[in-house]
């Protein structure tokens, strides 16, 4: 059976909803298609950190500062192990420099503008303004046994689904490896504060970020050189990174398929998250904008072949939206996709939909979704309905868009800052 033949046979007795977007107008080409970001648009670079440079650039940047190279070491321990920036907690560093020394190596990059929690204090999501009065989010979630952050990669995003508030206003700019990377060192910074709920023990200091998931601002892969720098960071043992495990960190793509195979290359065993949220070329065409350019074929062939290079399961996103792609026969075409590469390569998370303001979109029923989820694992495919966190607080996938509130808290902030 077709595809198409799919659609035809599904009848009258289930509701097929068209992609379309509500409350905005999605921004087209000359020929009235999508209108696809994958350049950056031209602005002015954020300062350059300690984040942005290599170990040996680093100590190189001290020396140009008329400091030893050693001091680029030690700053790189109060960044990457104790999470700041302050230069009164860096006592190490000669009193007479350390200001400047401070202010060369590690000039501020994000103001908070506002947190919002949920979860009893188990999810936090945050504000930020960037350099030049970009706004971008990131989500912090306790879970048991694992604290994620969700972190953006770009201000906006050029990928113009028509179903995700991200995307509404198109693509900022991206983002610097340090902004990424500042994300999460203010994250651990919060928590070994104990301001993140959940767990009650009096001493957090030796809490941090365990998981991180490029499922904020932006398509991760569209900035791909930055996002990596930021991923060999996170890697790096410390004092020279983070110190975390690649096996836990999440990148995820709505199917840009050269970059996804340059990843496969990368040898840093990362999970990968392919967005596929429709098995069919008819329905992904409107939903995936950039489906018009890769395939469902292609961008699975891709993704089959991470797993082959890598050994990693790669996870397939599939965000469930009520008459529109949770038909039965879709989660029968998926399983079919799916178990024509092989077995054991994939994991699904399916996940209901989470409208954005004003959206008709609504997630799916649960008697749908629960059949959903019993067709693949009937049909061998490891299937888990993924946990919603943050949407009280428009925190969850898809729902991270700076609005208009947003733009005037950012004002206001930048209108308290000392000049």
């Amino acid at each position: 059976m077709t595809e198409n033949s799919r659609i035809r046979s599904t009848g009258p007795a289930k509701t097929q909803v068209r992609p379309r977007t509500e409350g905005w107008t999605q921004k087209t080409d000359e020929s009235g298609r999508p209108l696809l970001q994958f350049a950056s648009p031209k602005r002015g670079k954020p300062p350059v950190h300690l984040a942005d440079l290599t170990p040996a650039e680093r100590a190189e940047k001290v020396k140009e500062l008329g400091l030893p190279g050693f001091r680029a070491k030690q700053l790189s321990t109060h960044y990457f192990t104790h999470y700041t920036s302050d230069p009164a907690h860096m006592t190490d560093l000669p009193a007479a420099q350390r200001d400047e020394l401070v202010a060369g190596m590690l000039p501020p990059l994000l103001t908070e503008v506002r947190r919002l929690e949920t979860d009893k204090g188990d999810t936090i999501k945050f504000l930020w303004r960037l350099h030049d009065g970009a706004l971008v989010e990131s989500v912090l979630m306790r879970y048991p046994g694992r604290i994620t952050l969700c972190v953006s990669s770009q201000a906006g995003c050029g990928m113009n689904c028509p179903f995700c508030a991200t995307g509404q206003a198109g693509l900022t700019r991206n983002m610097s490896t340090a902004e990424i990377i500042e994300q999460i060192v203010r994250a651990n910074r919060l928590i070994a504060n104990g301001e993140l709920g959940g767990k009650k023990a009096d001493d957090h200091s030796m809490e941090r970020v365990s998981n991180i998931v490029f499922m904020g601002m932006g398509e991760p892969l569209a900035n791909y050189k930055r996002v990596m720098d930021a991923v060999r960071i996170m890697v790096a043992p410390q004092p020279d990174g983070l110190g975390m495990s690649a096996r836990g960190i999440t990148v995820s793509t709505v199917g840009l398929v050269p970059a996804i195979r340059k990843l496969a290359d990368e040898n840093i065993p990362v999970t990968f998250a392919l967005s596929l949220h429709a098995p069919d070329d008819h329905l992904r065409d409107e939903l995936i904008p950039v489906n018009s350019r890769w395939k469902v074929d292609e961008a699975l062939d891709a993704a089959r072949e991470y797993y082959e290079k890598t050994g990693r399961r790669v996870s397939i996103e599939y965000a469930l939206i009520k008459d529109m792609n949770d038909h039965a026969w879709r989660a029968d075409l998926l399983a079919e996709k799916l178990n024509q590469r092989g077995r054991g390569w994939v994991h699904v998370n399916p996940i209901p939909l989470n409208p954005t303001p004003g959206s008709v979109w609504t997630s799916s029923e649960k008697d749908v979704t629960d059949e959903f989820v019993r067709r693949l694992n009937d049909a061998g495919i490891p299937t888990t309905l993924r946990d919603t966190r943050g949407k009280e607080i428009d925190g969850a996938c898809g729902q991270l868009v700076a609005t208009t509130e947003d733009e005037a808290a950012a004002a206001a902030v930048n209108a308290a800052q000392p000049r």
